[in-house]
């Protein structure tokens, strides 16, 4: 079904993009990078929400931990956004694409003109040809606009451009009816109709020490999106080559299929 989508949201974690220590994982991003370039040459339409900011800002500064003050997210955040942006403009410009960034507040979303303003961004974007990236505004945003985790982030970014599909990568291969790093009887979850109180029950953990996300955000990023009509797919992100999986079919990660079709934009 992934093959089918023309439109398509990939969002990566902080774990994912980043080394215990804070410092960049080049292999997992250049794997990224080299994947959705890939599929940009196919013909399709990407675009990537990406964490990584503040845990990027945490290893530049040489902190000890990640710091649990707004202020000190918005430092951090502020340093790390230069790095990962670097990066990433770096990495597909070797491989001949453009990138462009957008910072984005929860109030962007829920005030009418500026969502507008958004969508008609995104939109240029595509018919440029440059590859949207997306993170949350992390040097601004206080609690009354934030959005606090980019899971939530990615299915709104995906339901505000008509994506075809959401495709999140993460530390785990899907969802597992329990944890399976203390469980040798988690049995992972192929496919999801519906999310219900006994899906949710899976999900538990308040995410890494440089990340905000847990499966418990994943599951409420996979119901914003499958509510809009959205195919959507929980994968392990350590080696992007997965997403090759996923459009030939393979059984990887857990597929949340979309609850109803909407009309694509």
């Amino acid at each position: 079904m992934l093959s089918e989508a023309k439109k398509i949201v990939f969002k990566v974690g902080t774990s994912t993009l980043t080394h215990e220590t804070g410092k960049t994982n080049l292999r997992a991003m250049e794997s990224l990078v080299e994947v959705l370039c890939d599929l940009a040459n196919s013909g399709k339409k990407v675009a990537l929400v990406t964490s990584g900011a503040i845990g990027m800002g945490v290893g530049k500064l040489g902190l000890k931990s990640r710091p649990t003050d707004t202020a000190g997210k918005q430092a951090a955040a502020t340093v790390g956004q230069c790095e990962l942006m670097f990066m990433y403009d770096k990495m597909f410009s070797q491989l001949g694409h453009t990138v462009g960034q957008l910072l984005i507040t929860k109030e962007d979303v829920d005030d009418e003109k500026r969502r507008e303003n958004l969508i008609r961004s995104f939109s240029k974007l595509f018919d440029y040809d440059a590859i949207p990236i997306i993170n949350e505004n992390d040097a601004v945003a206080v609690d009354e606009i934030v959005y606090g985790d980019n899971d939530s982030l990615s299915a709104v970014v995906a339901t505000l451009i008509g994506a075809d599909a959401l495709v999140i990568l993460t530390e785990t291969d899907g969802l597992y009816t329990a944890n399976p790093l203390t469980d040798k009887t988690a049995q992972r979850i192929e496919s999801v109709e519906k999310i219900t109180d006994e899906i949710r029950s899976y999900a538990s953990g308040s995410g890494t020490t440089l990340g905000t996300g847990g499966m418990t955000t994943k599951l409420h990023a996979a119901e914003i999106a499958t509510n809009a009509g959205i195919e959507t797919y929980i994968v392990k992100g350590s080696d992007a080559r997965v997403i090759y999986d996923l459009i030939d079919g393979k059984s990887t990660g857990t597929h949340f299929l979309a609850q109803k079709r909407g009309e694509r934009t």
